[in-house]
């Protein structure tokens, strides 16, 4: 009895050692996340002045939708975006996706839709934002999922309208 017991713990045991589809990377193809580390010094030209150690990551999800045949259909962004290193006298105005590689600046292709008052910074500086179901055409996904790395996301503030940070793609999934 109880060399049954035994085996039936260990059974148990090493069966809750599987692989639990919840916990273990996704293999969907109709996800693609890609993340952004983001650094004043990154802006073209740097950032100088009192915003110069704003720093932050951004988090980009694509939920994909395909047909029958595996073709992409639609497109649309998750952005979770947290931020430091600001005064806490900053103003967030807008963030988005642009192409260029590093060092090269682009207009804004995929725009998060934040604007001015959306995200509040606390008292050390420290803010974030989430913004969903970014809509963004097929062409763009295809192209961004093709070439990362020739895609920034970035920042901008009332004082650096044209960008208080900056970080290129990568796809982490």
């Amino acid at each position: 009895m109880k060399r049954m017991l035994v085996v039936l713990a260990l059974a148990a045991t090493f069966g809750a050692c599987g692989s639990d589809s919840t916990t273990s990377p996704s293999n969907d193809q109709n996800v693609a996340l890609f993340t952004a580390n983001l650094l004043a010094s990154n802006e073209v030209p740097p950032i100088a002045g009192a915003e110069a150690g704003a720093r932050g990551v951004a988090t980009i999800t694509f939920n994909l939708s395909r047909d029958a045949s595996g073709s992409l259909t639609a497109a649309a962004a998750t952005f979770d975006v947290s931020l430091s290193g600001f005064p806490s006298t900053s103003v967030i105005n807008i963030a988005h996706i642009h192409p260029g590689r590093a060092g090269v600046n682009g207009s804004v292709l995929v725009s998060t839709g934040l604007a001015p008052g959306d995200v509040t910074l606390n008292s050390n500086g420290i803010g974030q934002f989430t913004k969903t179901n970014v809509g963004m055409t097929v062409t763009t996904a295809q192209a961004i999922m093709a070439d990362p790395a020739g895609y920034y996301f970035n920042v901008h503030t009332a004082a650096n309208p044209t960008g208080v940070m900056r970080g290129q793609l990568t796809r982490t999934q």
